[in-house]
C-alpha cells in the first residue's frame, strides 16, 4: 500500500481480500481509504464458505456490509467453493462436487448473502485438484446455473479454467464458450507452477502463454472486462506486475477496456 500510495501508478482499480479489512479503524483502514480516494476497489472474499452445508456466518456477513459501505466497492466477489464445516475453518479453497444437490445449496447460500448485503456478489470458478465420483454436472454448467438461478455475476478466473481442464482432461475453449458474456464481472489471471503433472495455481508466477492465449481468446467470445493480475506468493517488484498488466492491457485496448 506505501507505493501505491507513494506513486499513485496508472491503473483503474485494485482488489484486496475483505477479511483483511475487517477493523474498526486503525491504519490498514485508514491507508484503504485513502487509496479508494483515488481508485475503484474490488472487494475480493475468501472465507464466506458459499458451499458449506453450515449456514452463512452472520458475523462474517454483517463485517463485509460494513467494508461495504465503508468503501463502496465498484464490485463485492466471493470463491465457489467452502473452507469450513462445524464450525471448523481450514485455510483452503476447496472443490464442490458437481451435484443437483450441491448446486441446490449453493444457490440458496448465494441468495441469501446477495439479499443481507443489498447487492449482487460475483462469484469464482476455483482451481481444483481432485474430481468426485459423485458428479453429474460439468464444471461450466454448474458455474453457468448458479448464475442463472440467483442473478449472481461472475469472477472468470481463466488460469483456473485452464488449470482444471489440464488437470481434469477437459476442454478450456468449451469452458468459455459456455459462459453468458452478460454475467462475467470481471477476469481474473494469475501464474500456476507443476508439479508431479499436475498444475498448481500458485499465484507466483508469471502468466504463462497457453493462458495467455486463452484470455485473448476469452476477451474475443465475451467481450472486454475489467482484469486482475493475481500474485500472492512471492511477490515481485511492482514494475513487474505493472508489466503483467500491461500485457492485459495491450490484448483489452482493442476493445476499449482496462486492466489493472
Amino acid at each position: 500500500m506505501g507505493e501505491v500510495l507513494a506513486t499513485r501508478p496508472r491503473v483503474p482499480f485494485f482488489e484486496v481480500h475483505s477479511e483483511n479489512y475487517y477493523l474498526e479503524g486503525g491504519p490498514a483502514l485508514a491507508a484503504l481509504g485513502r487509496i479508494r480516494a483515488d481508485y475503484s476497489l474490488s472487494l475480493h472474499g475468501v472465507g464466506m464458505s458459499l458451499g458449506s452445508a453450515d449456514s452463512l456466518d452472520l458475523n462474517h456477513v454483517e463485517k463485509l456490509k460494513t467494508l461495504i459501505a465503508s468503501v463502496e466497492p465498484a464490485l463485492v466477489s466471493e470463491h465457489l467453493c467452502w473452507s469450513a464445516v462445524g464450525g471448523r475453518h481450514l485455510n483452503d479453497l476447496l472443490p464442490l462436487p458437481y451435484t443437483e444437490e450441491s448446486l441446490d445449496l449453493a444457490c440458496a447460500r448465494v441468495a441469501e448473502l446477495q439479499e443481507r448485503i443489498g447487492r449482487e456478489v460475483a462469484v469464482e470458478n476455483v482451481s481444483t485438484y481432485l474430481t468426485f465420483a459423485d458428479s453429474t454436472i460439468p464444471e461450466w454448467e454448474f458455474v453457468v446455473a448458479l448464475a442463472q438461478r440467483t442473478g449472481c455475476k461472475l469472477l472468470l478466473d481463466v488460469n483456473n479454467v485452464y488449470v482444471n481442464a489440464t488437470n481434469h482432461g477437459f476442454d478450456a475453449d468449451r469452458y468459455i464458450a459456455a459462459v453468458p458474456a452478460e454475467a462475467v464481472a470481471e477476469i481474473h489471471l494469475a501464474g500456476f507452477e507443476e508439479a508431479d503433472g499436475c498444475l498448481i495455481d500458485t499465484h507466483g508466477a508469471p502468466v504463462a502463454p497457453d493462458v495467455w492465449a486463452l484470455y485473448e481468446r476469452t476477451i474475443g467470445k465475451i467481450g472486454p472486462r475489467p482484469t486482475l493480475i493475481e500474485w500472492d506468493t512471492d511477490i515481485p517488484s511492482f514494475d513487474v506486475l505493472q508489466r503483467e498488466a500491461a500485457t492485459a492491457q495491450r490484448i483489452l485496448e482493442r476493445r476499449d477496456a482496462v486492466a489493472a
